[in-house]
């Protein structure tokens, strides 16, 4: 069989050989992607419920959900081999909107103290800064770290019961210590993981002005 060089120098199969895991990257009906998209119809589900109709229960049932449930797309991408760039960009955007969505209705309904939401919307706007910059010297995203990972699985699970504590007085006490507890770390997570994305682009950046020197 011919055999062809990729830019990187890489042998790559010729034209006449079917590439499947490129074919799968660039799928979009996939099903791990059909569940970030139902993940995604929570967010407006969640909102509805818990600002317009105050329905708390069903609210923390939707959130209870989408949180519990952000590790699913990506392993069945990996148990299908069904990794897709879509997908790759579904999975934490997401996760961004659920944590976003919550902290506004949150804030909104005084769940928790505004000083928090700022802090978490102050490690969002430090990581649309250093996108911007890798933007403006042609690189996408940096991929996703596992401690961001981890700090968007804890604060997804501290959501829905802080709600608990705050609709529930039989289990406020219990619940608000174990929820706050899980968002207080799960908020300095996210800043560790923020530093991590700005160190990468830094390193980007430089690596780029190294190159087009």
């Amino acid at each position: 069989m011919s055999r062809r060089q990729d830019r990187a120098g890489q042998d790559q199969p010729s034209g006449d050989t079917v590439d499947r895991s490129t074919d799968v990257g660039s799928r979009v009906w996939t099903l791990p992607n059909l569940i970030s998209f139902v993940r995604l119809l929570g967010v407006p589900l969640f909102l509805y419920l818990f600002l317009a109709v105050e329905a708390d229960v069903a609210a923390i049932v939707v959130l209870a959900i989408g949180g519990t449930t952000d590790w699913v797309d990506g392993w069945v991408a990996r148990r299908l081999r069904q990794v897709s760039r879509l997908g790759e960009l579904l999975d934490p955007f997401a996760d961004r909107l659920y944590i976003l969505a919550t902290l506004l209705a949150f804030t909104a309904r005084e769940v928790v103290p505004w000083q928090f939401t700022a802090a978490l919307l102050g490690r969002e706007l430090l990581l649309l800064g250093a996108l911007a910059v890798l933007r403006r010297h042609g690189y996408g995203p940096p991929p996703v770290h596992y401690v961001g990972k981890t700090a968007t699985f804890v604060l997804l699970a501290a959501f829905p019961i802080l709600l608990l504590a705050a609709t529930t007085a039989d289990v406020a006490t219990a619940a608000a210590a174990i929820g706050w507890g899980l968002a207080w770390w799960g908020l300095v997570l996210y800043w560790v993981a923020g530093a991590f994305y700005v160190v990468q682009a830094g390193q980007l950046v430089r690596r780029s002005r190294g190159a087009g020197a």
